[in-house]
């Protein structure tokens, strides 16, 4: 999830279009809370600028607890030995002393040798053949030495990468040629440069490399053909020009969290792909004739009133592939939309999924998994015979928690199977898509949505008119269970021994302790509403930091219809109320605000947390931690007294110096995300998007707020270079395992 830095145009990556109903537990409160302490600052960042370097020291870190995890049999080794780092705004990948981190892969980089290196100049093209840009969720794909899928392997890798938006700016010689209509050729780049991308590393002397021209190297861009699947496949509601018979789609968008599947495929989820899609004015009043009244009530539920798009690729031509952009409806042709793009919206915001290990396999988007604002996909801890559950957020102020359960039961025999495309089938197509209530006790509801659930049947805000109808707007079939609005849900993770699912509500700048209009209420679940000064002055409002959520399934089965659940951690400020905002009581080596990524190591049981924070980056850029977490249950219940009324919520234990610490923080006005490792625990992957994204001017390098990572030496341009996304190889120096 990307923050938004451009106030010219509409907020399409901060949607808000949930005017529902829905409860909340408690009753409205009425408060006002100021706070920041002067206390703040790093003192690592003078040293960390003035060395500049990939591998750096940092203050704090080390004590005498050992932490509950994975270690291998006979080891000594204890996690989070590390020396927490610093927070600091230098333009550079900080990690502990002991730590190496070395950019792999940077935006437009080429994978394929008949295209041109990149050069520092915005004139690089074909990026069909090139990294993409904004890299975010990741997962890794072992291969053994002859080529074939090796789940154990740490030599040999594919990794599959979301390129989830585009810095234009960066994309262009000086930037997109101003003017009404947009250059065909610079909206060819800057479709291309969305997506996904499947690219073969391999060791060399000991460190991954790119294995330029491999026959796994891929890119599905914004234009790919996309098979439709599940549900809503051959749906009245995805006929469109180039689709008459509603089964397929071109292009994935705005590709945020991943998931990896139990039997070795891709899931990317598309985020925040309502934007770009054009509306012309009118066009509302043109549906309500022609589809009727529910046709307005769908798109604005997904955030698609009329207006511009995003990137105005629908100007650049009339060819069909810019023209698919205008999803306006024409009256002058056939009512089904077969012959317009009306329904093209509808194709985006799925789980898509992908064979990374065949670069001709069909792509497919499972409609049973609901469409909304997608992040990551995290599977249940699979279990012979029982069935899997897929977890997902939804990515938007106010938006809910849901799960899909698998109406086919696992089989050990499909870890490895020979068709991973046609396992897909078998777990994903078929099933049940479930949203989350939050009861104040403590206890959660999961609630089919279904038309064998009446209350979706009934509902008279929008009338479904089948199962399909029901995947492609699940939103509003949440809305009428009365799910549970949370502070932007975005990744989850299933943790590898206990099977808790972890996720991360990003913030919520609609929270309130008083709400009025759109605002919403504080909750048991998202119970922080309060006023936090960024700098001298700027203020910001509602759940500002945001916090990370666990539930357990009741007797831990994928298909439980019940939960349990607390707070793991709230960010904070380390000086921030320790009653009213720092619940979980960080320190100077903890403290964090707006947790995003989440992933749990399959090596080492370590919770890595990312952030993508506007809040807290007056102090420090965004960062990453390393968390060695407890169940559900192991803290206490906490209640926020908002002056004459109150809050009570559940609070994890809180963390000591042994299990949470800063492991890393990255370079200017970046997202740290993405986040894959060797099934050995001894390399890490991790993503740094849109570093220096606050640049307004190409033309003046030295008012760039950003030269990674060409300043740490990667690639052209050197120590003026224009900042671009990259993937960072994280290794120890001793050849031990990441975070010990």
């Amino acid at each position: 999830m990307n923050k938004r830095t451009d106030l010219s145009v509409p907020d399409f990556d901060n949607e808000d279009s949930n005017t529902s109903n829905n409860p909340t537990f408690d009753a409205v409160l009425q408060a006002r809370l100021s706070r920041r302490s002067i206390l703040r600052g790093s003192l690592g960042t003078a040293m960390t600028a003035a060395f500049g370097g990939l591998s750096l020291t940092a203050c704090g870190g080390g004590g005498d607890d050992t932490p509950a995890a994975t270690t291998p049999a006979g080891s000594t080794e204890r996690l989070l030995a590390f020396g927490a780092v610093a927070k600091t705004l230098a333009d550079t990948v900080t990690v502990p002393a002991g730590y190496t981190a070395t950019v792999v892969l940077a935006t437009g980089d080429r994978l394929f040798s008949d295209v041109s290196a990149y050069t520092d100049d915005g004139l690089n093209t074909r990026y069909d053949r090139r990294s993409g840009d904004c890299h975010d969720g990741m997962e890794y794909f072992g291969l053994s030495a002859a080529g074939a899928p090796d789940a154990n392997s740490s030599d040999r890798c594919l990794l599959g990468m979301n390129h989830e938006y585009i810095t234009p700016l960066f994309l262009h010689a000086n930037g997109p040629t101003a003017g009404a209509n947009r250059v065909a050729s610079e909206v060819d780049i800057e479709v291309d440069a969305h997506g996904v991308a499947i690219t073969e590393f391999k060791k060399t002397n000991g460190k991954f490399a790119l294995v330029l021209d491999s026959a796994f190297n891929r890119r599905i861009t914004g234009l790919t053909e996309i098979e439709i699947a599940g549900p809503a496949r051959g749906n009245a509601k995805l006929v469109t020009k180039f689709s008459a018979d509603g089964t397929k789609t071109r292009g994935t968008l705005n590709n945020c969290g991943t998931g990896k599947t139990p039997w070795g495929t891709l899931l990317t989820g598309e985020e925040n792909w309502s934007g770009y899609f054009k509306r012309t004015a009118g066009d509302a009043a043109n549906r309500a004739t022609v589809l009727g009244a529910d046709a307005n009530v769908a798109l604005n539920r997904y955030g698609r009133g009329e207006g511009a798009s995003r990137y105005n690729w629908e100007t650049a031509g009339a060819d069909d592939k810019y023209a698919r952009w205008d999803m306006t409806l024409n009256t002058a042709v056939a009512a089904d939309g077969s012959q317009d793009y009306r329904f093209e919206i509808n194709g985006q915001g799925y789980m898509t999924e992908i064979d990374p290990y065949s670069a001709t396999s069909v792509i497919k988007k499972r409609t049973a998994l609901g469409r909304f604002a997608h992040e990551s996909a995290a599977f249940s801890n699979p279990v012979v015979g029982k069935p899997l559950a897929v977890y997902m957020g939804d990515d938007s102020r106010g938006e809910y928690v849901y799960k899909f359960v698998s109406t086919a039961t696992w089989s050990a025999a499909d870890a490895n199977p020979a068709n991973r495309v046609a396992t897909g089938d078998k777990y994903l197509d078929s099933g049940k898509l479930y949203v989350a209530k939050f009861n104040s006790d403590g206890s959660g509801d999961w609630v089919e949505l279904s038309l064998n659930n009446p209350t979706v049947a009934g509902y008279t805000t929008y009338v479904f008119d089948d199962e399909g109808d029901v995947a492609i707007h699940s939103r509003l079939a949440a809305d009428a269970v009365g799910a549970t609005k949370m502070d932007r849900p975005e990744w989850c993770g299933t943790h590898p021994t206990t099977g808790e699912v972890y996720f991360t509500m990003t913030n919520n700048s609609n929270r309130r302790v008083s709400p009025t209009g759109s605002q919403i209420g504080v909750d048991a679940a998202n119970p922080r509403g309060y006023t936090d000064i960024k700098g001298v002055s700027t203020t910001q409002s509602g759940n500002v930091n945001g916090h990370i959520v666990r539930i357990k399934e009741t007797g831990g089965e994928p298909g439980a219809l019940t939960f349990t659940w607390d707070v793991y951690l709230f960010g904070a400020e380390s000086a921030a109320s320790p009653t009213l905002i720092n619940l979980s009581s960080l320190t100077d080596d903890q403290d964090f605000s707006s947790p995003d990524g989440l992933v749990f190591s399959k090596a080492t049981g370590i919770c890595w947390i990312q952030t993508d924070d506007g809040a807290y980056t007056d102090v420090t850029n965004c960062m990453m931690l390393a968390g060695v977490p407890g169940t559900v249950g192991d803290g206490s219940n906490v209640t926020l007294n908002y002056g004459a009324t109150s809050v009570t919520t559940k609070v994890g234990k809180k963390p000591t110096e042994s299990t949470l610490k800063r492991f890393l923080v990255g370079p200017s006005q970046c997202e740290i995300t993405g986040l894959a490792e060797t099934p050995d625990g001894k390399v890490m992957f991790i993503n740094v998007q849109h570093p220096g994204e606050d640049t307004s001017d190409v033309t003046n390098r030295a008012g760039y707020t950003s030269h990674w990572p060409g300043n740490a030496g990667y690639g052209a341009g050197g120590n003026v270079a224009r900042p671009r996304s990259a993937t960072v190889m994280i290794t120890k120096d001793d050849g031990g395992r990441i975070g010990s």
